[in-house]
């Protein structure tokens, strides 16, 4: 699909693809595999939390059997433990849910640098794609689907401009596997972060 390499692409700009052609076209293996495991948490949170759904891999942009990789299986288990524990707290729930599911790109930017302003770690990488993963469930319920794929695109652009550096130092997204023991207390800080970051949208509107 070499014509699809170009579509999502301004001027020369590298755009990470998963908006517009469905398929990873950044020969970085951090993005490619940033993109993999943000498929494969979003399937899992959304088909836990809403069975009916069923939501696979291919139709958040990826490829078949994408996920069978072991190390990506593991990647996102590790992930999924985090966010759910940040599940446990309603009050992010409930600022989470007052976000609307085709918020503009610059409303996503803003509650993501909010999140991000005071540190990076795995819980807030983790709150990041929970937000996501609401977003883009929101539409899937109301049968917004051409937002999912640009959704993904938003996260996969933050990725890549603003965590890209610190994914290297952890050694790309093993590092989550490797480094991470103590996930209830960062889940509990990460979810923190992200209503303060949520509360922050509100206030700014």
């Amino acid at each position: 699909m070499a014509d699809s390499r170009e579509e999502g692409r301004e001027d020369g700009d590298p755009e990470p693809q998963g908006a517009e052609g469905g398929e990873d076209v950044v020969d970085d293996p951090i993005m490619e595999q940033g993109a993999v495991v943000l498929r494969g948490f979003v399937a899992a949170r959304i088909n836990a939390e809403d069975p009916s759904q069923r939501v696979s891999s291919e139709q958040l942009g990826g490829r078949p059997g994408e996920q069978q990789d072991p190390q990506i299986k593991e990647v996102v288990h590790q992930l999924l433990k985090i966010a759910d524990e940040m599940n446990r707290n309603a009050e992010l729930q409930r600022l989470i849910s007052q976000v609307h599911g085709n918020c503009a790109q610059d409303i996503f930017m803003k509650v993501a640098r909010s999140l991000f302003a005071d540190g990076i770690n795995w819980g807030r990488v983790v709150a990041l794609f929970h937000l996501a993963s609401r977003l883009i469930y929101k539409a899937l319920t109301s049968n917004h689907l051409e937002n999912i794929r640009i959704i993904i695109s938003w996260v996969l652009r933050f990725i890549r401009e603003q965590l890209y550096p610190w994914l290297v130092q952890q050694g790309g997204w093993v590092g989550v596997i490797h480094g991470f023991s103590r996930w209830r207390t960062v889940a509990i800080v990460a979810s923190v972060a992200l209503v303060a970051a949520l509360v922050y949208y509100r206030k700014t509107r």
